[in-house]
């Protein structure tokens, strides 16, 4: 399809064929966003592209920045000599070019040659500093303009020295090896292999202040950062999907981009990737790069007085002249992470660290919402924020995601394990390590035990049979936490520094992975009850199955060591502030009992975001209810409100495509109010199998039911299956339910979809498939019921979340304390709770309609949605056309008349 230039106002913004009206609004309001370095909330329904308006809006903002930016550096250069600020302009000396470059502020009473002198001096250096920004863009252009053209050419060549190198380095590893064979000396002896499992000699940061983990050659590389958009994501699909928009733009060829992810995404080295676990993956990996780093110095130092530690290999993936080429291949040419993926196999390059010197050079930077919203995570990859703009789509559960990704929880059963994992270690190593790491070893179990003991259990004893006197939920302050731990007396900021630096989850993890195969039988009776222990902390086939909603995780690699995850417990302890609390949860049993860190602020996280970035852009299909973003997130992260700019367009399809209802009450004047109190009752279930039916009768396809939660639906489902609703049901729609596994939904999906194609062949009883499903499940997000697939989506009830969650309760008195209350309006931990129900809400019923042309019905069943307030916080383009129907009469004639009219038209 023909490249297109839309001129809205005086902006010319390339599009890839005659855009809506609503995507030129879209655009041109994203423009002026950035230009002012505002913060924008972006709502653009799905189906009205929003994802190449996000593209074409922000890249024609980035191309007029940068033909602004040259057009000065060529006056500046042509001159000579020029102003340090433009008033007009003064955004462009905000560039990489330009920082420090403003004239310092001299003393008064200074005399004016001085002054003359230092400015003509800095106009020097700025001059200077641009001449050679200019060189640096020219090489890279000019090295970039010959890839493209001959990319893949030199690979044959640069391969076959690969390989040469590879043999190089075996034959120098096996000579290594020969060298520190059997004549060696060894303190104890140890099986093959083990000596990499013990703790090198540690020194705190106060005793070596060396540099940890950088390689010089890495700062050799370095580039300076050209001003650049970070786009953001929250799944890989969604930044693949984003990827090929821009591929197809009238950008695809022109732009830099570089994809970013884990390195459990990224990795090329089978034997690292082999690991599974997200967690072993980046600490082999960083173990791999530190190894190396000590080998390239370890001719200037003295011989390491532990041979383990030339044992480890670096990783062959990570070579530098391999990685420059792959880097230079990623800006080349757009690409995503798997051809990324394919593409560092094939030049034996490291994706993951490729990919990293590829940002100071991009105009484009896709990578997950983790990378960007955790600080450790974006100094590691090599982020710089200041006066970048940032995109995150897909923003709708931007605040959950902030708070999910700093808080912490962890098991009696995982605090007990790291304990005697770590006691075992400490009997088979002990003599050979150093005083303090035996001092911090010693502390680490101190605080295991106490940390047990707070939840009421025994460090000593099983915690599978162990029962608590006391069960319950407990909620602390972190001050309050820790005294009542008896752990205030430990400095946990050098225990936390301590287990990152020393990697001992590592080593620990090493050693409970061989002990039982690799040692002697003389050490077998030593660890016989060790391996009894850990057998006993094996999941029991008797358990209850998991709830359906955590399926999905239980099929995800765990960390393999207990160790790892209560590092992040410690990590969020020592990072938190007031914001922060522990939630002390006693169940039956200590394995089942928990200590989890609370996150109540998320905005202490986002703010660095947006105190340093240009612009920030949140933007998603649905985004009501704002207030969410400009309270929790923006005001109390320091943002102004009047830097704050809201946008929210309507949607493509013509106003009559949709039909709202509100029904107030069924088809017996049964009020309809599914409150947690009353819905289970016989007459509510009941109500809603028979109005199910009715819409079943009318409406063609496929419809898809949505309830508050599974064990509603399970109580609902069991209740129409003895009363025999069930079986009306099934003589109009085929039943289809959310499955119970996430490797099962595809599955599921294709049956329902066939199910309605067939049905719509073929004339019959049948006319479709019903889905039930379950809000905030697998199938209220990211899945696409267009067409015939969701001609009605019913919600029965409003889902609210659990009110008696203590995680809620304390969220709710922290905004009640911290925000303002608006007069006339709820208090803010009312209008919290209220606010979470509608966002499930809203992207429950966003599930139907994808496009220009499809139409479909929304049932709300609950009177509680005919409130003004409820009705303000669903979105516009729906909230425009919501009819409240008090009676169940009127409302099933008008559903009938609509697909009637919609079906014969269409």
């Amino acid at each position: 399809m023909a490249n297109e230039t839309q001129k809205v106002g005086t902006i010319h913004f390339p599009f890839p064929f005659t855009p809506y009206s609503i995507q030129e609004d879209f655009m041109a309001e994203l423009y002026r966003v950035l230009e002012a370095g505002k913060i924008g909330i972006f709502e653009s329904p799905t189906g009205t592209g929003k994802s190449l308006s996000l593209i074409c809006g922000a890249l024609s903002w980035l191309r007029d920045f940068e033909q602004k930016k040259r057009e000065e550096e060529a006056r500046l250069l042509e001159t000579g000599t020029g102003p340090l600020h433009d008033e007009k302009d003064e955004s462009l000396c905000l560039s990489s070019s330009c920082e420090g470059a403003a004239a310092t502020p001299r003393p008064a009473g200074e005399p004016a040659w001085v002054t003359q002198f230092v400015q003509k001096k800095e106009e020097r250096d700025l001059v200077d500093r641009l001449k050679a920004e200019q060189a640096r863009r020219k090489q890279r252009e000019e090295r970039l303009q010959q890839l493209q053209h001959r990319a893949r050419f030199k690979y044959a060549a640069r391969r076959l020295r690969q390989e040469e190198e590879e043999t190089e380095h075996l034959l120098r590893l096996s000579r290594e090896m020969l060298e520190t064979g059997p004549g060696a000396e060894r303190p104890e002896q140890l099986e093959s292999g083990e000596e990499e499992l013990v703790l090198a000699e540690y020194e705190s940061d106060e005793e070596k202040k060396a540099a940890s983990g950088v390689d010089e050659d890495e700062d050799d590389l370095e580039e300076e950062h050209v001003t650049k958009i970070y786009y953001c994501s929250r799944t890989h699909s969604q930044l693949a999907q984003f990827v090929h928009e821009v591929k197809k733009s009238p950008f695809g060829k022109d732009v830099r981009l570089v994809s970013l992810g884990s390195r459990q995404n990224l990795c090329v080295n089978e034997d690292v990737k082999s690991l599974g676990s997200v967690q072993l993956i980046n600490d082999r990996c960083v173990d791999m790069q530190r190894s190396r780093h000590e080998k390239k110095k370890g001719a200037e130092e003295e011989r390491p007085k532990r041979r383990r530690q030339e044992k480890q290999a670096a990783c062959p993936f990570y070579n530098h002249e391999q990685m420059g080429l792959l880097r230079d291949e990623a800006l080349a040419e757009v690409k995503d992470i798997e051809q990324l993926l394919a593409l560092g196999k094939e030049a034996r390059a490291c994706p993951y660290y490729g990919s990293r010197l590829a940002i100071p050079a991009a105009q484009l930077v896709v990578l997950p919402y983790q990378m960007l919203l955790h600080a450790a995570t974006r100094q590691a990859a090599g982020i710089r924020l200041q006066e970048q703009v940032v995109i995150i789509d897909e923003a709708h559960n931007l605040i959950d995601t902030i708070t999910g990704m700093h808080s912490v929880e962890v098991s009696g059963s995982q605090l007990c394990q790291a304990h005697s994992q770590l006691l075992q270690y400490m009997e088979r190593y002990g003599k050979r390590l150093k005083a303090k790491n035996l001092m911090y070893l010693k502390q680490i179990l101190y605080l295991l035990e106490k940390f047990v003991a707070v939840l009421g259990g025994n460090i000593k004893q099983n915690p599978n049979t162990q029962s608590l006197s006391q069960t319950g939920t407990e909620l602390k302050t972190i001050n309050d936490f820790l005294f009542q731990s008896q752990i205030d007396n430990i400095n946990l900021f050098k225990v936390q520094r301590y287990c990152e630096k020393s990697m001992i989850s590592r080593k620990l993890f090493g050693f409970t992975e061989r002990y039982g195969a690799v040692l002697s039988s003389r050490e077998q009776p030593k660890l016989a009850g060790f391996q009894q222990f850990l057998q006993s902390l094996q999941p029991r086939t008797t358990e209850a199955p998991a709830d359906p909603a955590d399926e999905s995780q239980a099929s995800a690699p765990r960390p393999a060591s207990p160790l790892m995850h209560i590092e992040g417990f410690l990590a969020a302890l020592t990072t938190a502030n007031q914001d922060g609390r522990v939630i002390l949860s006693r169940q039956g049993s200590l394995s089942q009992s928990t200590l989890k860190f609370l996150l109540l602020n998320p905005a202490v996280h986002f703010a660095q975001v947006v105190k340093e970035c240009r612009a920030v852009v949140i933007a998603g299909g649905t985004m009501q209810p704002v207030s969410d973003f400009r309270q929790q997130l923006l005001a109390c992260a320091g943002v102004e409100a009047e830097r704050v700019v809201e946008f929210s367009c309507g949607h493509v399809i013509p106003p009559d495509n949709i039909l709202p209802l509100v029904i107030c009450s069924g088809i017996s004047n049964q009020p309809l109010e599914f409150t947690f109190q009353k819905r289970e009752l016989p007459q509510m279930m009941d109500e809603a199998g028979r109005i199910l039916c009715n819409l079943c009768s009318v409406v063609p396809g496929g419809v898809v039911c949505f309830f508050p939660s599974y064990e509603y639906l399970r109580q609902v489902h069991g209740h129409w299956e003895k009363g025999g609703l069930l079986g009306r049901l099934a003589a109009r729609k085929k039943i289809f339910q959310e499955p119970k596994s996430t490797h099962q939904v595809e599955q599921v999906l294709l049956a329902y979809s066939r199910c309605i194609q067939a049905c719509g062949q073929e004339r019959g009883g049948v006319t479709g498939a019903l889905l039930l499903s379950v809000v905030g499940g697998k199938m209220s997000e990211g899945i696409n019921f267009s067409d015939n697939l969701g001609r009605c989506v019913v919600m029965v009830g409003m889902p609210f979340p659990n009110i008696r969650s203590p995680e809620l309760q304390e969220k709710m008195a922290y905004l009640d304390q911290t925000l303002p209350r608006a007069p006339g309006q709820a208090p803010p931990g009312k209008n919290l709770v209220e606010n979470l129900c509608m966002k499930a809400v809203n992207q429950s019923i966003g599930r139907a309609i994808r496009h220009q042309k499809d139409f479909a019905s929304i049932v709300l069943l609950d009177q509680r949605y005919a409130r003004p307030p409820v009705l303000a916080k669903l979105p516009a383009w729906i909230r425009a056309r919501v009819e409240v129907k008090a009676t169940f009469g009127p409302a099933i004639a008008a559903v009938q008349k609509f697909h009637r009219e919609k079906s014969a038209s269409s």
